[in-house]
């Protein structure tokens, strides 16, 4: 058992912990750098009605291409692509026509989609402990497509953050002066919540959708104490989301607990440790 041996050992010697080392990394460097677009255009709200509602996606793809003698793990994981960016996008059109709230679009989306979930687990003719993976994460259950579903939607992220930095930046802090000067406000709104529906569907074999929301909150909540600048913003809350992967990781490996978990109560425990900093020197 990999618990009763050192973290460095198991790491040099058993692939599924260099998978989830390597998971951990790149889950907690994208959920990082998007946090500190949800914390300032305060999304948070938006990135927990997303993960939650990605759970009918999951239940889903799980109805259409792993129930009975079927069984297509990339079929499965399409699908739930397409519903998260769908109910994302759905979001979004709703509450920028203005006909309801915001908070009231996420609200009735993220409960049709749970509702949907619930009935098409019922319906599925085969042991649903799968799902518990989806809802609560297991970074160790991380396999090498898994591995490769991460990279690429990461490094897609990651793209589109760089191609839109400076517009994002600007919509960001002044969305009506963006407005003005003529930039597509509606697009960037829009490809913030494709970006948080893509993250959130990779995080959640890591993390799950229980926890997920969390990823997206505490690293750029943390980093806001710190920064003076949006460039120093997204890189200390990169750093911060790194690092407590990594410390929940080993702390999840010696102390035997649910490494999402561990992640998270790390992620809170940097907030309060620079909390208390900041206060003390103000």
């Amino acid at each position: 058992m990999t618990e009763n041996v050192g973290f460095l050992y198991a790491l040099a010697h058993y692939r599924f912990m260099q998978q989830a080392l390597l998971a951990g990394v790149l889950v907690g460097a994208v959920c990082s750098a998007l946090s500190v677009y949800v914390v300032l255009r305060r999304m948070a709200f938006i990135g927990q009605g997303i993960s939650h509602a990605a759970f009918g996606g999951v239940a889903l793809g799980l109805y259409l291409f792993q129930n009975g003698g079927r069984n297509s793990p990339l079929g499965m994981n399409l699908t739930t692509v397409v519903f998260c960016v769908a109910v994302a996008l759905l979001i979004g059109a709703a509450s920028k026509r203005g006909r309801v709230s915001a908070d009231s679009a996420i609200g009735i989306f993220f409960a049709a989609a749970m509702a949907l979930g619930v009935i098409l687990v019922a319906a599925r003719q085969r042991y649903t402990a799968d799902l518990m993976t989806y809802l609560f994460g297991s970074i160790l259950a991380v396999t090498p497509g898994d591995l490769w579903a991460i990279l690429a939607m990461t490094g897609a992220v990651f793209l589109m953050l760089a191609a839109l930095y400076k517009e994002l930046m600007f919509y960001t802090f002044d969305e009506a002066m963006a407005a003005a000067m003529g930039l597509p406000v509606g697009f960037l709104h829009h490809s913030l919540l494709v970006m948080l529906a893509l993250t959130i569907v990779v995080s959640m074999k890591v993390v799950g959708i229980v926890l997920v929301s969390a990823f997206l909150v505490i690293p750029g909540a943390t980093a806001k104490l710190l920064a003076s600048s949006f460039t120093g913003m997204m890189g200390l809350s990169v750093v911060f989301g790194v690092t407590a992967a990594l410390v929940g990781l080993v702390a999840s490996h010696y102390a035997r607990l649910p490494s999402g978990a561990t992640i998270v109560v790390a992620q809170f425990l940097m907030f309060l440790a620079v909390s208390a900093l900041t206060r003390r020197t103000d």
